[in-house]
């Protein structure tokens, strides 16, 4: 078994990612970045819905323990390309021709929130799972790419709020302000909502993508001219 899993409900693909608490490293991102370009390979798929098999956690960001091995040992090679994999999963679901929906059944922290942010969609655990950017307690400044995405996400004041605080916020405060379509009570009932939603579209891959490559043009621009100026010189953390 590898670290996610997809599956199939009717029209709708599943991935799952089941690696625990989903941390994420070269390996994760990269396995990643495969199943979601496999679901497109079955033409019956008109949804995508990215969900955890941990009853805590939907995926709670960088993985710090690889991410420091590599820094100890320099190797810089590997963190920058683990940088431009992360990335490359942002753009895919930015791009992808068909809906994405994330069905955050526990905690989505840092990057892994950020993941949640790519996705077109999100459902939320009511009871159980907090959204949090503990960046700014670690250090570590987002990219332009990430801040333009999730822009399109989170309404200005409270990215502001949860970027520069650090807060923890559930599922219930985040369909009121309007980041999830819905919070559900239970793990299992949130990816039932979540698949529930999917099976709503029927929508051409054609025009879906078209749809979404006009309207995240600058994101993409960003994300390709602007994170490089970052990840090449591996500016990545502040330690003052």
């Amino acid at each position: 078994m590898g670290m996610l899993d997809l599956t199939y409900d009717g029209s709708v693909a599943i991935v799952t990612m089941n690696n625990g608490a989903n941390r994420h490293n070269l390996d994760f991102m990269t396995e990643l970045k495969n199943k979601l370009d496999e679901a497109l390979e079955n033409k019956d798929v008109k949804a995508a819905v990215l969900t955890s098999a941990d009853e805590k956690s939907w995926s709670q960001g960088v993985d710090v323990e690889w991410l420091g091995a590599r820094m100890a040992e320099n190797n810089t090679e590997d963190i920058k390309a683990f940088m431009y994999a992360v990335n490359s999963v942002f753009k895919t679901l930015l791009l992808y021709p068909v809906p994405s929906i994330a069905a955050i059944n526990g905690h989505a922290f840092g990057n892994g929130a950020i993941l949640s942010c790519a996705c077109d969609f999100r459902f939320m655990r009511a009871d159980r799972g907090y959204f949090c950017f503990p960046e700014v307690d670690l250090g570590i400044p987002f990219l332009p790419g990430m801040i333009s995405f999730m822009r399109k996400t989170i309404p200005e004041h409270r990215l502001y709020d949860f970027m520069l605080t650090g807060k923890r916020a559930g599922g219930g405060e985040m369909e009121a302000e309007g980041v999830v379509v819905k919070a559900v009570e239970g793990g299992e009932a949130t990816l039932a909502s979540a698949v529930e939603f999917a099976k709503t579209f029927d929508k051409k891959r054609g025009i879906f993508k078209e749809i979404k490559k006009r309207l995240h043009k600058e994101i993409i621009e960003t994300i390709d001219n602007q994170d490089p100026e970052f990840i090449e010189p591996l500016f990545l953390m502040v330690s003052e």
